[in-house]
């Protein structure tokens, strides 16, 4: 099985419209955005004088313009994440209140918000698609979430919070990536690696012989971190990464490098960012920011959202402590361990796993090689919704391990195309994530665009001879990022506003991505996905039975450790007065949900990019909230055949062709006939609660 390649003079992909990374000048990136913008003003401008009150003239006009400053912005915004330097860095910030400052126009423009308005109330408005009346409807909506009915002194107040917050937020992320990349451990004398798996120990050497070192050098991105944790022996360098990797951003980032603590220090940041966000929700009328979270997504109250987390910590807690207690008699029987510290858990449940299962991920890593993983989800996806995926080879990238794929339907047609960054490197932002280079959309002349996306993940790559070969964690991954792609490249849906992710609640964007995890763990699909990287053979049969049977190994911990990062950030974001301090809430939870408290010293949340960085501020709980939807949808595909091309079908129509076109559960009841429910999250899950 081989991916299809082609030259990119014979894609079907408009490469006009498509950034050219390796042209992008920093010194002249902030000029031309604030022409993009300014011509963006003159639009909104003309559209407002000519008082027409038409679909093509608000929305079209608009959507083009936007369209083009989106299109400018996407690259520098992604190479900053993927390939930063001090130059990219500078130029991307300071773009960043340039955008703020014209959000907050648009968003308190009260001639637009009366046009858009006007249109809602339209004779034409009932001829328009339901796409084009959604597009209106949030833009109404979102004119009120924008502050246009504020006074003028609390317009402009809105102005400079909403201007600081972006502000923070990308301090909050450079800090985040400077202290992973401060820290690095070197080490000559291979004795005190004793444990770690071959893989690991090549990967630690072409790192060190990069940096013309001998030996083995260790940093915190995870592919080297982990391994660490899993399988070193050595109980005083777990300890000292695990301090390292915990304090992260925090007032002690520098202790363990002899350095001055505290260079990159969020705490303040993310004092300040939840008092800001605060101001925000009262300003515009609601009570907490989790109320004021909540007014675009599919949960209808903080209340729903609390009881939600709380009855799946209820069935989960008490098998967590289980799971909890089988590590530590485990590990005290066995190893005379009497008192287990954070960074001993992943190490003995890594040897209970082994004794329980007879496998470990390192033995799974040389089925898994990219090329095998990549021609098996394009084969899943063919399966299931009749694609087919060809790579382009030679398009301008911005990293020469940047790979662009194109997807086409079964009948040829070009649906989308996509750019793959795997490997971890310095100076890329740590985690996996899907991103929009440019959306579907029909233009004014007529012409349709279509979609672009950015997969990125942070994977060991090649090393020597040997090709990447992934973790069945790091297959999840992939196939979790494809998800959200799909999501963003199959969607049918003309109208940017709401093409693709745009326009999907935030409670329901990770239904796409959690569903196709599921066939990494159906061993018809795994017959594919898996195979030896010298002998192509697939996963041995008892391999595969082992690893199944290890699949909710320890599932009821890693659950409750999801709600403690949910509770978390829905607690915190629930405040209204600050009564509590950061740590406060973060302790409270930990003993509500908790099995493992972490030490003092830990400092978790001054490195949880997602809610202080990213887009899940009182929105943390969505992964949960939409693995219920993932895992009850599978369930269809269980009952009627996991290759089934007729269910393929139906949520390929219901759910990734209609992106934000339609409220999320009016498109989930479409394709399983019901409301969701929990019970097949918890049985996917092996918890029994």
């Amino acid at each position: 099985m081989t991916i299809k390649q082609i030259s990119a003079d014979h894609a079907l992909s408009d490469f006009t419209s498509n950034p050219v990374f390796s042209a992008i000048d920093p010194s002249s990136i902030v000029d031309e955005l604030g022409q993009a913008i300014d011509n963006c003003k003159a639009v909104i401008s003309d559209v407002v004088e000519s008082n027409d009150v038409s679909y093509l003239n608000v929305v079209g006009k608009l959507e083009d313009a936007d369209d083009e400053l989106s299109k400018l912005f996407s690259p520098i915004s992604h190479m900053n994440s993927v390939v930063s330097s001090d130059e990219l860095r500078e130029a991307h910030d300071a773009c960043l209140p340039l955008l703020s400052e014209y959000s907050t126009f648009v968003g308190q423009h009260q001639g637009l918000c009366d046009l858009y308005t006007a249109l809602s109330k339209s004779d034409e408005f009932k001829d328009l698609s339901a796409a084009q009346q959604k597009v209106i409807t949030n833009a109404v909506r979102d004119f009120e979430l924008s502050g246009v009915s504020l006074p003028d002194d609390k317009k402009l107040e809105y102005a400079k919070i909403k201007a600081r917050l972006s502000d923070l937020s990308s301090k909050f992320s450079n800090n985040v990536m400077d202290a992973t990349l401060a820290f690095s451990k070197h080490i000559d004398d291979e004795a005190q690696l004793a444990g770690l798996p071959q893989s690991a120990l090549d990967a630690a050497k072409q790192a060190a012989h990069l940096k013309d070192l001998q030996g083995y050098l260790f940093t915190l991105d995870i592919p080297s971190y982990l391994p660490i944790m899993m399988y070193a022996d050595n109980r005083e360098l777990r300890e000292e990464m695990y301090k390292a990797y915990s304090t992260r951003a925090s007032d002690q980032d520098g202790e363990s490098l002899g350095k001055e603590p505290g260079q990159f220090d969020n705490t303040a940041i993310i004092d300040e960012t939840l008092k800001l966000r605060q101001q925000v929700a009262e300003l515009l009328g609601f009570s907490s920011y989790a109320d004021y979270s909540l007014s675009t997504k599919m949960a209808e109250n903080p209340e729903q959202v609390m009881d939600f987390l709380n009855d799946l910590a209820r069935r989960s807690k008490p098998q967590a402590e289980s799971e909890k207690q089988e590590i530590e008699s485990y590990a005290s029987a066995e190893f005379g361990m009497s008192e287990l510290k954070a960074w001993d858990y992943a190490y003995y449940a890594e040897k209970l796993k082994q004794n329980k299962y007879s496998i470990s991920d390192e033995e799974l890593k040389p089925y898994f090689p990219e090329h095998r993983v990549l021609t098996g989800l394009f084969e899943v996806v063919s399966r299931l919704f009749g694609l087919q995926v060809v790579e382009v080879l030679n398009v301008d990238t911005w990293h020469k391990d940047v790979r662009y794929f194109e997807i086409h339907d079964s009948q040829g047609e070009l649906r989308g195309a996509f750019y793959l960054d795997l490997y971890a490197r310095a100076k890329k932002r740590g985690g996996a994530w899907m991103d929009e280079c440019r959306v579907r959309r029909t233009k004014l002349s007529g012409d349709l665009q279509t979609p672009v996306a950015y997969l990125t993940c942070n994977f060991s790559g090649p090393v020597g001879d040997k090709p990447a070969l992934f973790t069945h964690d790091e297959v999840v991954t992939l196939f979790h990022e494809f998800g959200h792609g799909i999501h963003h490249m199959l969607t049918k849906i003309d109208v940017g506003g709401v093409s693709g992710i745009n326009g999907v609640a935030w409670d329901a964007v990770e239904l796409p991505s959690q569903f196709l995890e599921n066939w990494c763990w159906q061993s018809e699909a795994l017959a594919f996905i898996s195979g030896h990287y010298e002998t192509s053979k697939p996963l041995p049969k008892d391999l595969l039975d082992k690893m199944l049977a290890a699949k909710n190994f320890q599932a009821a911990m890693q659950m409750v450790r999801q709600l403690e990062f949910s509770l978390f950030d829905f607690k915190l974001h629930s405040q209204t007065s600050g009564a509590q301090s950061v740590q406060e809430v973060l302790d409270s939870v930990r003993e509500q949900v908790s099995v493992t408290v972490p030490p003092k010293f830990n400092k978790f949340q001054n490195s949880f990019g997602h809610i202080f960085a990213g887009g899940y501020a009182a929105g943390y709980y969505s992964y949960k909230w939409a693995e219920v939807l993932s895992a009850d949808a599978f369930a269809k595909f269980e009952e009627e055949g996991i290759f089934n091309a007729q269910t393929g079908q139906s949520f390929l129509n219901n759910v990734l062709e209609m992106g934000g076109s339609k409220e999320p559960m009016e498109l989930f009841k479409a394709f399983v006939g019901r409301e969701p429910q929990t019970d097949a999250l918890l049985r996917h899950s092996g918890i029994q609660g």
